[in-house]
């Protein structure tokens, strides 16, 4: 063999020398070329905005009733903007006897008085996109209050009407055939029987919240045109698009050749009466909800085809397990659905004690399992549960929110998050929400009483919080409004709102935020490091303190990142300052401490 090489002049030694050199001049060649920068395709102006929900009764008053409303948070349309927020989000704002403040809807075309009017809606509508700000509403399907004309129609059985609702007479009483029985023993959202007897209809309509919130009957064709001549009507006046509420609940199980009812499983938990006490199997997540999901997103999609402009979403409140929430994008074979369901993991998943490794994985299973090519969405908190800083520490708040900003996708912040607002205390004697007042008693209201995260909005110290210039507001400010608000906020060196803003024009301005990969990694129990990376763009971490002890985690366990490392934000108790150098290698992180450093591209 050896021969053989030689009679070419070169030996096999040689040959080994000479690959080896030429081996390692190509790979400093190709060592040395950068990588091409990736195609940046424009995103639809939803993919990548901040979603800010409003409680328009808590958010601001402009006529002095304690109250708020359409005119006052027209006025503070600069706080959106100031604030860095692409879109508001409002809950129900139509006329409603508020039972379940405005989740009970008399009618679906108009506003509630004491909100304002059609006028204010339109100047509202016109001035925030003025302003570059987009305007969601909250829609709900799936139930009507039983002021509505809708139910007093279909209670007299008018003609067209007859079956707008679910109506069902009693079940037999084998033992007694005058008894009057309840159809089935399914439970309602607020406690109790889904089940209410009609005197005037002698039947039993169902309502799986209020009882003065009637289901409608999805099985009727009657019904689904209705939606979606009121989603018509209300994109015509400017709306950019719906969340969809309660949606999970559109359809039940239908009755039986003779009418009859199933009754769900017992599930083992929960007392008599109350939710959870059965299985549900009947009356949520039926697979025929997703078609109607899908007719309203092809009524968006043709809508903007029709009148041009920007594209409408469609918001799905998604209560589900995991495979079942992912329907709501699609069927991935010929429908598509709503734009995102709202991913409610970081409420339903997480709390105060969960570790590093807990928030890696709540992410990790939402990425995992969503759709190719959709958009992930990211939610810390809303109307219908504790406040953040509430169910997690005061001192995560600016982790928490930087966490939510980083993602990649939609950030959803619930009004007050900016400024880290924390539930207000509600005594029995103020307490208005229909859940705790069906569901409690003096002794354990505050278990269900969503009150406490709905209290009036922080804008200054002074009287009522600067929510309204009545001492006496709709539910009572909370008492620390004097050290936790907007204008000391603003004034502060440091606070958790200049955080926020920081984070969101840090979000606006870097293309490895709005079109990068992810990595997230539990570096220790207590640390989470979520890195964005884009080849030729530099690279973001954050480093998270999620425990409750002084921890130090090892940077270069990240394979992604190389130095130097600069500080680009950081909490509000953090000793560390932007522009700072944090050298690859060991990090100590105060308890809720978070820091989000740049580097160069991987």
């Amino acid at each position: 063999m050896n021969k053989f090489w030689k009679v070419l002049g070169v030996t096999v030694g040689a040959l080994v020398v000479i690959g080896v050199v030429v081996g390692s001049i190509t790979w400093a060649v190709l060592a040395s070329r950068s990588p091409p920068p990736p195609e940046i395709q424009d995103l639809d102006w939803w993919e990548h905005t901040i979603i800010y929900q409003i409680y328009p009764r808590s958010f601001k008053d402009s006529d002095g009733d304690g109250i708020g409303d359409l005119k006052g948070i027209t006025s503070k349309l600069d706080h959106f903007v100031e604030t860095g927020v692409g879109a508001i989000w409002m809950s129900p704002i139509f006329v409603s006897p508020m039972v379940d403040f405005g989740y009970d809807i008399s009618d679906f075309y108009n506003i509630q008085p004491e909100y304002g009017t059609m006028a204010d809606f339109e100047e509202l509508v016109v001035k925030a996109h003025q302003l570059g700000i987009k305007v969601l509403l909250d829609f709900v399907p799936n139930h009507a209050s039983t002021d509505s004309e809708y139910f007093k129609l279909s209670e007299a059985r008018a003609p067209g009407y007859e079956d707008y609702f679910v109506w069902a007479d009693p079940r037999p009483d084998p033992t007694n055939a005058s008894n009057r029985l309840v159809p089935s023993n399914w439970i309602s959202q607020f406690g109790g029987s889904v089940w209410e007897w009609s005197e005037l209809r002698q039947q039993y309509y169902l309502h799986q919240f209020a009882i003065e919130q009637a289901d409608f009957n999805f099985r009727e064709a009657a019904v689904k045109k209705e939606m979606l001549d009121i989603m018509t009507f209300w994109m015509e006046k400017g709306a950019d698009g719906y969340r969809l509420d309660a949606i999970p609940h559109l359809f039940e199980t239908a009755p039986d050749a003779d009418g009859i009812y199933p009754d769900e499983p017992l599930s083992g938990s929960s007392s008599p009466g109350q939710p959870g006490y059965t299985t549900q199997i009947h009356v949520r997540d039926l697979i025929e909800l997703y078609d109607v999901v899908y007719e309203w997103r092809d009524l968006s999609d043709e809508f903007k085809e029709k009148h041009g402009g920007d594209t409408k979403i469609m918001l799905a409140e998604a209560y589900a397990n995991i495979t079942m929430t992912m329907l709501y994008y699609g069927n991935e074979r010929d429908r598509i659905g709503a734009h995102f369901p709202f991913n409610f993991d970081f409420i339903t998943n997480l709390w105060a004690g969960s570790t590093a490794r807990d928030f890696a994985y709540t992410i990790q299973r939402w990425m995992t399992y969503i759709p190719h090519g959709k958009v992930a969405n990211w939610v810390f908190g809303n109307h219908d549960q504790k406040r953040m800083p509430s169910r997690f520490r005061d001192n995560m708040v600016d982790g928490l929110n930087s966490l939510n900003l980083m993602l990649p996708g939609v950030s959803v912040t619930y009004q007050g998050e900016e400024i880290g607002m924390q539930d207000g205390f509600v005594s029995w004697e103020d307490t208005v929400d229909v859940n705790a007042c069906n569901r409690g008693n003096e002794s354990n209201y505050l278990e269900f009483s969503r009150d406490p995260a709905r209290t009036p909005y922080h804008w200054d110290d002074s009287v009522s919080a600067g929510f309204s210039t009545n001492a006496t507001t709709w539910l009572p400010v909370s008492e620390d409004y004097t050290t936790i608000n907007l204008q000391a906020q603003k004034e502060a060196a440091r606070s958790h709102y200049k955080v926020y803003q920081s984070m969101t024009a840090l979000r606006r301005s870097e293309t490895t935020l709005s079109h990068g990969q992810h990595h997230v990694q539990a570096l220790t129990q207590d640390t989470l490091a979520l890195v964005r990376y884009l080849a030729t763009y530099d690279t973001f971490v954050l480093l998270f303190n999620v425990g409750t002890a002084v921890d130090t985690a090892d940077l270069t366990a990240i394979d992604l990142l190389s130095g130097p490392l600069t500080v680009c934000e950081r909490s509000v108790h953090s000793s560390r300052a932007s522009g700072d150098t944090i050298e690859l290698g060991e990090v100590t992180l105060q308890p809720g401490e978070a820091l989000v450093l740049r580097g160069p591209p991987v």
